[in-house]
């Protein structure tokens, strides 16, 4: 197993004080590995990288209703909790006739339950799967279970996404399965999402939901998300989609790319400046897009409220032939 490397340094008035460490691959639809940093092998659970895919489960469940492109992004968000989001959630609900009160999601996470479950970042996410359960009159209270009709879908489709034969089965922070893959598996997935034929009867609703991420970033993730922001600037050529424990992914639609990167302690916080370098390495965005996330690749080390350093990417992505 290859050691995890350097991602991130945190500098502090010339003093390198923390290091971050972790890992990056790169795959094309064939899931070779075409780029990588540390080791592309590294286990580690989807999280919410692998809503996109989900959300093309609910979609083709629903076989293929015509929603709109805020309630197919909100298919595969981990929302911020803003009015928008929380109206795209009511308008999906309403679609399958399904009541509020049918979400399982914790309730709101970021104000410590505060606020109701419609609230919490999954709520789209979970809204998406219990409308596909509605229309195929599946049972609605169980749809988090790994036995539900729907959940089983979602495992099929992680297999066909990912070549996984026997992912690992975890329970993810919003109650429902999540998968335990190879990082460069993640990569290969979201490579696929730039060729829908790749999978297989899921290739309509995968297209739909590019399309959909594409034309309402801001219903994936929120103000000045990293996620949001990379799609945003990207104007149609990137996807990208944030997951917990220091896990992101993107595809180069263009490119044919899919890219996966983690970091080993799962500080979140600090993995937007590697993410950006990586899509630099890989001229995945322009020049002027790269601009346009300056606030996310340069983070300001502060102290007495004033600049003292910088959070500063030093990962060394290795092509591969």
């Amino acid at each position: 197993m290859t050691a995890p490397v350097e991602l991130v340094h945190v500098v502090r008035n010339g003093l390198v004080e923390s290091v971050h460490m972790g890992d990056v691959a790169v795959c094309d639809a064939d899931g070779t590995l075409r780029a990588a940093a540390g080791d592309p092998e590294r286990l580690l659970f989807g999280r919410s990288c692998e809503k996109p895919l989900q959300g093309a489960v609910s979609f083709s469940a629903m076989d293929e209703p015509d929603l709109s492109d805020d309630e197919v992004a909100v298919m595969c968000a981990s929302h911020s909790g803003e009015a928008v989001h929380v109206a795209a959630v009511r308008r999906l609900l309403r679609r399958g006739r399904v009541p509020v009160g049918a979400l399982r999601t914790p309730r709101d996470r970021a104000t410590k339950g505060a606020r109701a479950r419609i609230w919490d970042g999954c709520s789209g996410n979970h809204a998406g799967l219990l409308v596909a359960a509605a229309h195929r009159g599946w049972d609605l209270a169980t749809y988090r279970a790994p036995g539900h009709p729907v959940q089983r879908r979602v495992l099929r489709a992680v297999t066909a996404a990912t070549g996984v034969e026997r992912p690992i089965i975890g329970v993810d922070g919003c109650g429902i399965p999540v998968h335990g893959v190879p990082l460069r598996a993640m990569a290969t997935m979201f490579a696929r999402f730039a060729s829908p034929d790749r999978m297989g009867r899921l290739g309509p609703a995968t297209d739909r939901v590019v399309r959909g991420i594409l034309a309402a970033p801001h219903l994936v993730g929120g103000t000045r998300r990293l996620d949001t922001d990379v799609i945003t600037a990207g104007a149609g050529s990137v996807i990208a989609k944030e997951g917990a424990e220091g896990l992101v992914c993107a595809t180069s639609l263009t490119q044919g790319i899919g890219i996966a990167l983690k970091v080993t302690d799962g500080n979140w916080r600090r993995l937007a400046p590697a993410f950006i370098e990586v899509l630099r390495r890989l001229d995945v965005l322009s020049p002027e897009a790269l601009d346009r996330l300056a606030h996310h690749e340069r983070l300001p080390v502060l102290g007495g409220e004033e600049p003292q350093g910088v959070v500063e990417a030093v990962v060394n992505l290795g092509r591969r032939r």
